[in-house]
């Protein structure tokens, strides 16, 4: 990690790790017993240009996005011909996948599904008025804080688009979540998102099944493009109309025709019920 952030910072234990970023646990010699996050990249590790370019991007997009709370905001960044060392909020309670992994035997109800929609969706309509895509939306960068507050995190695969049109390109994504429009290989929007998101509403809903199953990647990949959206009755039998209605606005494979976040969040599933569930 650089010199400049070791003069600011006291580094303790390694709490988790990526492809080309370690993070830790970290706290200010200013402000001790406020533990925070550092993820420093290790820059030599970049050798693929793509990669290069997201990573000189992602402290880039945290600082345009921060200030909405739910998502993990930035606090410091520090480079040097090595590494890139970017602090930002602790998320110390388990993320998404971790919750979904252990009720894989219980899905969450209406309202418990809603209470952790609702916020994700903020942050990702917060993210697009701001004109930025997160383009890898799943369960692991569904983070929360000690007060149980969702965090959307980890924007190393963000990218900018503006609201006149101009597209984004570019395979990035992760099995089961990415959108088919990306699989196809065709320029894309901000609508990546709301396909991602809505992926992870279903999962919620159907007790960790995912609306396009496959064994392998290429499977997954297949049923993804097929865009073929069931709900089977063993399953949904018990979920609401307005459920299902805003899943097929959300997993509609023609573009135009899904959902905005903005839309999302506007839509009648999301009653007072989960609302008042948030506010708690």
């Amino acid at each position: 990690m650089s010199e400049g952030l070791k003069k600011v910072y006291q580094v303790r234990e390694e709490i988790g790790r990526g492809r080309f970023g370690t993070v830790f646990r970290c706290f200010s010699q200013e402000s001790v017993g406020e533990f925070l996050a550092l993820k420093s990249i290790d820059k030599r590790l970049l050798v693929d240009s793509v990669d290069q370019e997201c990573v000189k991007k992602e402290s880039k997009i945290m600082q345009l996005v921060k200030g909405n709370p739910n998502v993990v905001g930035i606090k410091d960044v520090y480079e040097d011909e090595t590494y890139l060392d970017i602090v930002m909020e602790l998320c110390d309670s388990s993320d998404l996948y971790d919750r979904l992994t252990n009720n894989r035997s219980t899905t969450f109800s209406e309202v418990e599904a809603a209470a952790i929609m609702l916020p994700l969706m903020e942050a990702i309509a917060h993210c697009h008025r701001k004109g930025v895509a997160h383009r890898d939306i799943k369960p692991d960068n569904i983070l929360f804080d000690s007060k149980k507050r969702l965090k959307l995190a980890d924007f190393g695969s963000a990218d900018f688009f503006d609201h006149d049109g101009r597209l984004m390109t570019g395979v990035v994504g992760t099995p089961y979540y990415v959108a088919p429009e990306v699989l196809s290989g065709r320029d894309y929007n901000e609508k990546v998102d709301i396909w991602s998101a809505g992926v992870i509403m279903y999962v919620l809903l159907s007790g960790g099944i995912p609306p396009f199953p496959g064994d392998t990647a290429p499977e997954i990949f297949e049923a993804v493009l097929r865009g073929n959206l069931r709900f089977p009755t063993r399953i949904f039998s018990s979920i609401s109309p307005a459920a299902k209605d805003l899943l097929r606005k959300m997993l509609s494979k023609d573009v135009s025709k899904r959902f905005s976040a903005e839309q999302v969040i506007g839509h009648l599933w999301f009653g007072s019920e989960a609302k008042e569930k948030l506010d708690q």
